[in-house]
């Protein structure tokens, strides 16, 4: 009996669903999708039956091989560790493989949780923009720093990693928060390059089921 297909539970928007997005790409693993609408009816989220099975109530949740994960990149990792002879995410060297998680967790921790959506909410919609853009240019200082001395035509070396997963989708987040990113030239160099590639493209917000036509 064949395996049933996996699914991810994602929002068009979400930068961490966009992560897992490009890592299934790159994978060639097929998957549906089912939208978890963030804004609607006060954050689809939020629903007792998505509750049941992410606690944290946030996207993505990927059902894979019977299992039910949460939370990104735990997610690429399990996809990584049970693929491991297609598209390799992390470096097998020890040191490279901590410097890809450095990058990711860069972001991961120290800029996109801070400029999410829940966070925004608090905030208001007067200070939005303003807080969003002080926090990504902030952690966008350090990372180009950091990138500065790792890139090569990727984050890290020429090898598409999972720093470049979670890259990509904050760049988007700078532009939505009008940041100022000709004062990141690394990351910005980076950035171009990924934006061609398949996978990437695939994976964009304007190319998921659940984006509004007027955002295609």
């Amino acid at each position: 009996m064949a395996a049933s297909k996996p699914i991810l539970y994602s929002y068009f928007r979400s930068s961490c669903s966009w992560r897992v997005r490009i890592a299934l790409a790159l994978k060639e693993i097929d998957y549906e999708t089912k939208a978890v609408n963030l804004i609607k009816d006060g954050g689809q989220q939020h629903s007792k039956d998505y509750a049941s099975f992410n606690p944290i109530e946030q996207v993505p949740t990927l059902i894979i091989d019977g299992h039910t994960l949460i939370q990104s990149l735990p997610i690429i990792e399990y996809i990584e560790e049970t693929r491991p002879d297609s598209h390799k995410l992390l470096p097998k060297e020890p040191v490279k493989r901590a410097t890809v998680r450095a990058i990711a967790e860069i972001v991961n921790s120290g800029i996109q949780p801070i400029q999410n959506l829940a966070v925004l909410q608090k905030v208001g919609d007067e200070g939005k923009i303003e807080w969003g853009n002080f926090w990504i240019d902030r952690g966008f200082g350090a990372l180009e720093k950091m990138l500065s001395r790792t890139a090569g035509k990727y984050c890290v070396g020429d090898d598409i990693t999972l720093a470049d997963l979670c890259l990509v989708p904050q760049i988007y987040n700078a532009n939505r928060f009008k940041v100022d990113m000709s004062k990141f030239p690394v990351i910005s160099r980076i950035a171009e390059e990924l934006s061609g590639h398949e996978a990437f493209i695939a994976a964009h917000p304007s190319k998921q089921p659940d984006c509004p036509d007027d955002m295609k």
